[in-house]
């Protein structure tokens, strides 16, 4: 799910500079726009990245190693994807707010992802963790 929003929004990013309004943005919008589309591709190739690891190292003995490399990559593509996501948002709503509507706006949409993406799976193992240790 997260490969296929990755692709769908860096293909998004990739029209931009051809639409007719394009030479309207501003020097913040323009450096904005790279930035994302930098950290959208960076997050493309971390979470496609495991596919190619994984045939790379296909029957060679390095299942640990795989499993390991694969989620460093998924986990830093999810923040490279969040990154990118709040870039978009940010774009947009800066082409069509207002500076208020845009801090509000974009600081709402990072505390959610960090809220769902980090902050709710840390309480989960901080909670896993004190049961088990309870049980012992």
């Amino acid at each position: 799910m997260a490969q296929t929003g990755v692709q769908i929004l860096f293909a998004f990013l990739l029209t931009l500079p051809f639409t007719q309004r394009w030479d309207q943005v501003t020097d913040f919008q323009r450096a904005l726009y790279l930035a994302t589309l930098l950290v959208v591709a960076a997050a493309s190739a971390l979470l496609i990245g495991p596919v190619a690891y994984h045939r790379i190292m296909f029957r060679r003995g390095a299942r640990a190693r795989l499993v390991a490399a694969a989620n460093t990559m998924a986990l830093a593509g999810l923040a490279m994807l969040g990154a990118g996501i709040n870039g978009a948002v940010l774009l947009v709503v800066d082409v069509l707010m207002g500076p208020l509507a845009t801090v509000l706006i974009c600081s709402a949409t990072a505390a959610f992802f960090v809220a769902l993406w980090w902050a709710l799976p840390q309480l989960t193992r901080w909670e896993l963790t004190a049961a088990h240790e309870n049980a012992r």
